[in-house]
């Protein structure tokens, strides 16, 4: 069981690097998860809810998806990391309080990171890749995202989608700037990424009639399979993108889950 409970995906680990800032994410620690020769890693992944029963913070009702996912780590320096797991601290560092430190963490650096040159370049890095077969142009009702949250039966990434859609103004005037330069960049990402959602709801449907229990039962790991397909297609395609483009990523998948071109629109 706590096997795979470590065995992290790919953009879980990215975006823990990128909205880390190279700081530990304990409030008080000065330390860099960088090394001094500035290749050589020494931060640690700290699950929240222990990875294994004899951990610390064990939650018995958890999955090993549950317990891998990024809601559940917290980057920390090597020092903090060995405090932290130590059992005997348990009742010092509680679940309530490291999920506080994660959230004040990553709040600050998504602040610096609201500016950033990521958001433009994921565009164009999704933008930019080619495809077979086009995926239908759905028109879309408005609906409520807790809705949508909902009707999809998502638990995992509810966090990220409600942590990320603050970013859709953002992402529309981006829509805006590239469509009045007569760009056709956000028609084509998003078919690109409606492409890889019907081929991944082929793949858990397998011919089942009952759709939408089979996409509420698997409506994350859908979500997460797109995601990690995603970055490893715009490493692929050539050109040089920086793993902080994961964090772009991430944001545009959120916008296209608004926009209804990942998972069920509510009825």
């Amino acid at each position: 069981m706590g096997d795979k409970a470590r065995q992290y995906k790919p953009s879980t680990v990215r975006r823990l690097d990128t909205l880390s800032g190279n700081e530990c994410a304990e409030p008080t620690c000065k330390k860099s998860l960088i090394a001094e020769d500035r290749q050589s890693i020494v931060s640690k992944i700290c699950h929240i809810e222990a990875a294994s029963e004899n951990g610390p913070r064990w939650n018995d009702d958890m999955t090993d998806d549950e317990r891998r996912h990024y809601n559940n780590l917290i980057l920390l320096c090597d020092e903090h990391h060995t405090i932290i797991d130590n059992k005997e601290n348990e009742l010092k560092f509680p679940v309530e309080l490291l999920k506080e430190w994660k959230s004040n963490h990553e709040s600050k650096m998504l602040y610096k990171l609201r500016n950033s040159s990521l958001l433009k370049t994921a565009i164009d890095a999704i933008s930019d890749l080619e495809f077979e077969i086009e995926g239908d142009d759905i028109k879309t009702k408005p609906f409520d995202i807790d809705v949508k949250i909902h009707y999809n039966d998502i638990k995992r990434n509810k966090y990220i989608i409600n942590e990320y859609k603050i970013f859709y103004p953002k992402v529309n005037s981006l829509y805006r700037e590239l469509e009045g330069q007569g760009s056709f960049k956000k028609e084509k990402l998003l078919r690109n990424i409606n492409n890889l959602y019907l081929r991944k709801k082929g793949e858990y449907l397998n011919g089942n009639e009952n759709f939408i229990e089979q996409i509420r039962e698997n409506a994350d790991n859908i979500f997460e399979d797109i995601e990690n397909e995603l970055f490893n297609l715009v490493k692929q395609d050539g050109e040089f993108y920086h793993e902080d483009i994961v964090y772009g990523i991430s944001i545009i998948m959120v916008d296209a889950f608004m926009r209804c071109k990942i998972l069920e629109e509510p009825i």
